[in-house]
């Protein structure tokens, strides 16, 4: 492709540059590609420069003179690079009808939910999220919640090539700020709610909140939960279609006569002309919430409410979310990828609501993230469980001990007991050992990962495999 149609306006003097290829990584580049500078949190792209010069980058795209003879200098690298690489693949996101779903908890069951509901109507859906990355029923493998640039315009360009009309896809507030996004136009775009996470990242709520308003200046339609605290800052100012869903009245769509049980809720969808019975295969109010998200976006989409009601009540469950290990026992263990805040605090008062004897959880909280938060887990757990066991998450980098240390201080002053066992595999198989009849465990954190990150390696750790290694004795 020459440099002049892949770089609009910015490429005079280069125009008639042929461009092999296109990277943001110094890396992958090989002669005749276009290498952009981008400045990232802890990397600065324009050091690898004169590497990607000596590589034989036709072009250099930055944003300060780097005294190289092919460089092209622009205001933002991160908008540029996002508008070539949909111009490489032939802008395939104009091609799909886009639904973008934010929110601090909940992004990956609606996303999930919402497939369903559009494939009743035989619709190709694909789907981009923290779990996997879909086209169709073919999974593609998933490195990050929202994908960069490049990769996110090579996935859509490979739906368009199989067939796929609609890309669902999760899109996290560091994509938002860091313009992974830039570009695209969402028919629906939903918000699911926004509580405390990634503060290591974006410093304060203000700065969290505004990053997710980004997508609703990119939609047609938006989707908001009127329950959330947030609700009226991010409708302020938007341009854009606005339904709003909630458990009250003041909503667009409002939840009435839930029923909630251990394993499902129903209840119904009530809008000023309609009343529709909704039934999941999943419990607890997030997930009220979260197929409300879904019918009402749905809905903006021209689905008919017995496709939808169909698509919600034939879902079986998302992998790592409020999902029920089978054991054979008389004790229930729930694996959930709740590692925040609010997450944790919902999954607790879901199955607080279905004990039967005691609800133990186990979790732990991850290196290099928001420290805040761990205390305040801690309290989640002593408040919301009757016994409490602490250990690892994503250690990272840090110390696994001064990461619980900070847990713990959260604890204090609880009488429900407190067990620390720092190495995640051994917690879970006492968890095990310890449970009697009627016992829930909710394993918190690791959701639908199969792998531990240490600081200097990463282990596979499925605790699917360790709790039936667990049930051997």
């Amino acid at each position: 492709m020459l440099l002049k149609d892949l770089l609009k306006g910015y490429s005079k003097e280069f125009a008639n540059a042929e461009i092999s290829g296109l990277t943001c990584n110094s890396r992958e580049v090989q002669q005749g590609f276009a290498f952009v500078c981008i400045s990232g949190a802890s990397v600065d792209g324009h050091k690898f420069a004169l590497d990607a010069y000596n590589k034989g980058a036709a072009v250099i795209i930055c944003e300060k003179d780097l005294s190289l003879e092919n460089q092209i200098i622009v205001e933002d690298t991160r908008k540029v690079f996002a508008d070539m690489s949909a111009t490489w693949f032939g802008n395939p996101a104009e091609k799909l009808r886009l639904v973008g779903v934010t929110g601090t908890n909940g992004k990956t069951s609606v996303t999930y939910m919402l497939k369903s509901v559009l494939e009743k109507t035989g619709a190709k859906v694909g789907l981009i999220g923290t779990i996997q990355n879909m086209i169709g029923d073919k999974v593609v493998e998933s490195h990050n919640t929202t994908p960069g640039p490049f990769e996110l315009n090579k996935l859509f360009a490979q739906m368009v090539e199989d067939g796929c009309t609609f890309a669902v896809m999760e899109v996290s507030s560091h994509a938002l700020d860091q313009n992974r996004v830039y570009g695209f136009r969402f028919e629906t775009a939903i918000f699911t709610n926004l509580t405390q996470d990634h503060l290591d990242y974006h410093i304060t709520m203000d700065n969290y909140l505004n990053a997710k308003k980004k997508l609703f200046e990119m939609c047609k339609t938006a989707v908001i939960n009127k329950n959330d605290e947030y609700c009226d800052r991010l409708c302020e100012g938007l341009g854009c279609k606005i339904l709003t869903y909630s458990d009250r009245d003041d909503s667009t769509y409002s939840a009435k006569c839930i029923n909630y049980r251990p394993d499902s809720v129903d209840y119904q969808l009530v809008s000023d002309d309609s009343i529709n019975q909704i039934s999941v295969k999943t419990g607890g109010k997030f997930t009220v919430f979260n197929s409300m998200a879904v019918a009402v976006a749905a809905i903006s989409l021209g689905v008919n409410i017995e496709d939808i009601a169909d698509g919600l009540s034939e879902l079986s469950g998302v992998k790592g979310r409020a999902e029920v290990v089978p054991t054979g026992k008389d004790y229930t263990v729930i694996i959930d990828y709740a590692h925040t805040p609010d997450g944790l605090k919902n999954i607790l008062s879901t199955f607080k609501e279905c004990e039967k004897n005691r609800l133990i959880v186990l979790f732990g909280c991850g290196g290099d993230r928001d420290k805040t938060k761990r205390p305040i887990m801690g309290s989640i757990a002593v408040h919301n469980a009757d016994y409490v066991i602490v250990t690892s998450d994503n250690p990272r980098t840090e110390d696994p001990g001064l990461i619980i240390k900070d847990i713990l201080e959260g604890t204090k002053g609880s009488s429900v007991p407190v067990k620390v066992i720092e190495n995640r595999i051994e917690a879970i198989k006492y968890a095990i050992s310890i449970a009697v009849k009627g016992d829930i465990i909710v394993l918190a954190g690791k959701g639908h990962e199969t792998y531990q990150i240490l600081k200097d390696k990463t282990i596979h750790l499925d605790e699917r495999e360790v709790i039936a290694e667990a049930l051997k004795g």
